[in-house]
């Protein structure tokens, strides 16, 4: 299974990530404006948050 990972050279980290709402199943969590934290104990890495970041910052590999 792939694992998603996020590319901190790409996310901006100055606002609320847009991707943290789109996870079905509550896998990403944002502290401030900080890069989002990725939960792999319930990440089913169904690449919704890859295909929503306006900054591709998310990538499953």
């Amino acid at each position: 299974m792939k694992k998603l990972v996020i590319n901190l050279n790409r996310c901006p980290q100055n606002h609320p990530c847009p991707a943290v709402r789109v996870c079905p199943i509550g896998a990403l969590s944002q502290k401030g404006y900080a890069a989002p934290e990725i939960n792999y104990n319930v990440c089913i890495s169904c690449g919704k948050c890859v295909n929503f970041c306006p900054m591709r910052a998310f990538k499953l590999q």
